[in-house]
């Protein structure tokens, strides 16, 4: 139990049918993927006897998927594999003692006199139920110094995780060897530092890789690489991140290495991830990106606004190599900064973005602005033909700030054959089913949008 020190006479023994020495130390290798899954390969040199025999890797991942095993090494075959993860804990040493005999150790507080009793363990359950003698007691936290020796430590404990693979090996000698296997446990995601400057229209970005291992076994020394993308997994419930901070997506070929329809990130460094660790690297560092503040009012109905909404704020940029990036964008969370009047940097705002392939446009929301409103007004609406319907509606947008703004106004819900029949400034068409308008706005006033659309099916 874990409120007792529980003390161990005996050294393990393994039940080995033969050694396997490492002749150098392993060589790490981690890809790691975006949805809890990693492939480790464990290159290193095996000392081998010749015919069958059962090697033992103490280091590989408690969370192993023992299924994807791979061991390739010349002149071996594989005849089984094992993964033994039922670990030495205090509690487990007590589980596999029941039915067995301990020696209980208790220490008086006041002379420091140590009393040694045989006990019998009957249970280990919630507690520990001895049997002392002709009395029965269970072993409790009295504020008696106690511990508990044990003759040995059962083989099917492991003080690791440990692969055991029996092979035949066709003749005896040292060889290379590689062993690999997927895990759960590991992850990765990409977190952006974003210090925007709305006066020179620009954004400087620093991009940082966070890695973490909750896979219970460090891997140290390991060269490592981060594969961004969804790859596809059976019951993995085809979960995708939502996002819309991509506007439109682009056609550039970014400069990350490739595997099938993934990109490959490489860490420039071997890097050791500890168990139960977070760490970050850095990945991405660009200054002076063209960008630019914009306040949006998205719709997707004709209908009428009871209150005034306030717009969004976003920050609109590109990952184009003409804007001054020209990398693609893993997901992650992208977090906004701006200079305060003392040119102090201030967090104002986040959000999240898919991966985005090198060319796109990207519209980072950091919050709402409370001081620039719009309120629809559904003006009429009329049937035109049995499929057809005719809108017309209004859009009162009000500044309260002291500096003119465009806002950028996006109307939704139509058909693919929507028209527009009249309108008091000029439309764009953003994709089939939206309308966008640039609406300026002067400075502590408003301005009134009007449009009439034609739209069915």
């Amino acid at each position: 139990m874990n409120r007792y020190a529980l003390l161990a006479t005996a050294a393990v023994v393994l039940a080995m049918g033969a050694a396997a020495h490492a002749a150098q130390a392993p060589e790490l290798s981690v890809t790691i993927y975006n949805s809890d899954l990693a492939l480790v390969e464990d290159a290193r040199d095996l000392d081998l006897k010749a015919g069958r025999q059962r090697l033992e890797f103490k280091d590989v991942s408690a969370a192993i998927r023992p299924e994807t095993v791979s061991l390739s090494a010349a002149g071996v075959t594989i005849i089984e594999q094992n993964f033994d993860y039922d670990l030495l804990t205090p509690d487990k040493l007590m589980e596999k003692a029941v039915g067995q005999q301990v020696k209980i150790v208790r220490t008086n507080p006041g002379d420091g006199k140590e009393t040694i009793e045989t006990a019998t363990v009957l249970a280990a359950n919630q507690g520990v139920v001895l049997r002392i003698g002709d009395r029965i007691e269970v072993l409790r936290d009295d504020g008696v110094p106690t511990r508990v020796i044990f003759d040995k430590v059962p083989e099917t404990l492991r003080a690791r995780p440990t692969l055991s693979v029996t092979v035949d090996a066709d003749k005896a000698g040292p060889r290379a060897s590689k062993l690999s296997y997927l895990t759960s446990g590991l992850g990765w995601k990409a977190d952006y530092v974003a210090l925007f400057d709305e006066k020179k229209g620009a954004l400087d970005l620093q991009g940082w890789i966070t890695l973490t291992n909750s896979s219970g076994t460090p891997f140290d020394n390991a060269r490592t690489q981060l594969v961004a993308g969804e790859v596809n997994q059976l019951n993995n419930g085809g979960y995708r991140r939502p996002s819309n901070a991509m506007q439109s997506a682009g056609t550039e070929s970014g400069d990350a290495q490739r595997l099938a329809d993934y990109y490959v990130y490489p860490l420039p460094q071997r890097t050791t991830i500890l168990a139960n660790q977070s760490k970050q690297v850095g990945f991405l560092s660009a200054q002076g990106v063209t960008a630019k503040k914009v306040y949006e009012i998205r719709t997707g109905a004709f209908n009428s606004d009871q209150n005034p909404s306030s717009a969004t704020v976003a920050i609109q940029f590109s990952n184009a190599r003409l804007a001054g990036l020209g990398s693609q964008l893993p997901a992650g969370v992208m977090r906004v900064y701006m200079r305060d009047q003392a040119g102090d940097p201030k967090f104002v705002g986040e959000n999240s973005i898919d991966h985005t392939p090198a060319g796109s446009e990207l519209s980072i929301k950091i919050g709402d602005a409370f001081d620039v409103t719009s309120q629809a007004t559904l003006v009429s609406q009329e049937k035109v033909s049995k499929t057809r319907s005719r809108y017309s509606m209004k859009y009162l947008v009000r500044n309260a700030r002291p500096e003119a703004v465009t806002v950028e106004l996006r109307q939704g819900g139509l058909w693919r054959d929507g028209e527009v029949k009249a309108e008091s400034l000029k439309s764009r068409r953003i994709d089939a089913r939206t309308l966008g308008w640039s609406v300026p706005v002067p400075a502590n006033g408003e301005t009134t949008l009007t449009f009439t659309v034609e739209t069915g099916w």
